[in-house]
C-alpha cells in the first residue's frame, strides 16, 4: 500500500505553492509493478515481489495453524482457543449455511483458504508493500482452483453428464424456457462465475491500494515547509488533513480486507454445495 513512497522520493521538487512549475502527478497503475528492493541480490533476478509476498502468505499461514495447533488439549489455552473461534466461525457462517452438515467434511478446505487469503491481503499492510491479491494473477488462480474443485467434485457425485445437465437445465422449469435459461446458465456457471469470483477479489484489493496512494501521493505534494510562512502554514494543514484520510482509509481498508476473505469463502462454499447434489 506505501509503495509510493518510492515513486515519491523521485519528485522531490513537486510540492503545492512550489515554484519550479510542477503540478500534482497523481498514481498509476505502474505502482503495482515496483521495482523490487531486493533487485540487487545475487540470484534474485526474475524474481516478482508479488510471487515473493505469496510465499510469505503461505508461510504465514503454515506458522499460524502450527501455532494454533501446538500442545493441544481437552481444555483449549487461550492460543488454541483462538484457533479454535476461528475454525466455529467458518463452521457456522460459511460452511453449514451454505451446504448444511455436509459442509463439515469441508471444514477444513474453507478454514485454509480463508485464512490464506486473509494474509495475501494483508502483505498490504507491509511497509512498501502491496496486496498479492492486487496482482489478478493470483485471485484468479485461487478461483480456477475452485471451479475445478466444484466441477470434479460435480461430477463424481452426479456423474459428469448428470452434473453438466443439472446446471445448465435447472429443475421445475417448463421445457419452451429452457430455450432461454440454459444459454445463460452455461454462461453463468461456465464462464461468468469464476470470472466474477476472481474479479471481485482483485478489484477491491486493487481500487483500495489506489486510493490509499492517492491520499498519500497528495499529502506530500501539499506539504512543502519551504515556502513562505503562511503558505508554509496552509501546506501542513492541507497534508495533514489528507493524513488523516489516509488512516481513516487504511483501517477501512483492513476491514475490507477481512470482508473480501469472508465473500471469496462464502462463494466458494455456495459453488461446492451446487457440486454435492442437484438443485431441487
Amino acid at each position: 500500500m506505501s509503495a509510493d513512497v518510492r515513486i515519491l522520493a523521485a519528485e522531490p521538487g513537486c510540492h503545492l505553492f512550489g515554484d519550479n512549475g510542477c503540478g500534482f502527478s497523481a498514481p498509476t497503475t505502474g505502482m503495482f509493478f515496483p521495482t523490487p528492493w531486493y533487485e540487487n541480490i545475487p540470484g534474485s533476478a526474475g524474481i516478482d515481489l508479488h510471487l515473493l509476498l505469496l510465499l510469505v502468505a503461505v508461510g504465514a499461514t503454515l506458522l499460524l495453524w502450527s501455532w494454533f495447533s501446538k500442545k493441544l488439549s481437552l481444555v483449549p489455552g487461550r492460543r488454541q482457543g483462538i484457533g479454535e473461534m476461528l475454525i466455529l466461525f467458518i463452521r457456522d457462517q460459511i460452511a453449514r449455511p451454505t451446504m448444511g452438515a455436509k459442509g463439515d467434511k469441508f471444514l477444513p478446505l474453507l478454514t485454509t483458504l480463508f485464512t490464506f487469503i486473509l494474509l495475501m491481503n494483508f502483505t498490504g499492510l507491509i511497509p512498501g508493500m502491496l496486496p498479492v491479491n492486487s496482482n489478478l494473477a493470483f485471485p484468479a488462480m485461487l478461483a480456477v482452483f475452485v471451479y475445478v474443485l466444484t466441477l470434479v467434485i460435480g461430477m463424481r457425485n452426479q456423474g459428469g453428464w448428470g452434473y453438466i445437465r443439472n446446471q445448465i437445465f435447472p429443475a421445475g422449469m417448463p421445457k419452451p424456457i429452457y430455450v432461454l435459461v440454459t444459454p445463460i446458465e452455461i454462461l453463468s456457471v461456465f464462464v461468468i462465475r469464476p470470472v466474477t469470483h476472481a474479479l471481485r477479489l482483485f478489484a477491491t484489493m486493487f481500487a483500495g491500494s489506489l486510493l490509499l496512494a492517492v491520499f498519500a501521493y497528495g499529502g506530500w505534494y501539499m506539504l512543502n515547509l519551504g515556502a513562505p510562512a503562511a503558505l508554509a502554514a496552509a501546506s501542513a494543514v492541507f497534508s495533514g488533513a489528507a493524513l488523516i484520510g489516509y488512516i481513516v482509509f487504511f483501517v477501512f481498508e483492513i476491514v475490507i480486507m477481512l470482508v473480501q476473505a469472508f465473500i471469496f469463502t462464502l462463494l466458494a462454499g455456495l459453488y461446492l454445495n451446487d457440486s454435492l447434489e442437484a438443485a431441487h
